[in-house]
């Protein structure tokens, strides 16, 4: 199934299609666009088995997963430049010198 087609779920016009991709290999990539969004997404390959009903379950699945987790707050982490830098020992004096004198 490669054709083209469109549905609408929870009151969202989603547009779908399969592209090849333009890398080698080759490989085809289920894309679809959402009303109200002015993304694009391609989440997965397209498989020979593919249906209507069972590509339209998962960009369903797929763009709820997103909708959530574009809604969490983002993790506040540190900036990588603002570790504390490793301590350094400091170098040891060096050994008195022996010499005849000292003999």
């Amino acid at each position: 199934m490669t054709k083209p087609f469109e549905f609408e779920e929870n009151g969202k016009r989603y547009s779908c299609s399969v592209e090849a991709r333009r890398a080698i290999p080759a490989e085809s990539w289920w894309w679809f666009s959402v009303s109200g969004d002015q993304n694009r997404y391609a989440p997965f390959r397209a498989l020979k088995g593919d249906t209507v009903e069972s590509v339209k379950a998962r960009i369903v699945q797929y763009y709820v997963d997103r909708l959530e987790r574009r809604s969490q707050p983002a993790d506040a982490r540190p900036h990588w430049t603002q570790r504390e830098k490793p301590q350094v020992p400091a170098p040891a004096a060096p050994a008195a010198a022996v010499t005849a004198e000292s003999r």
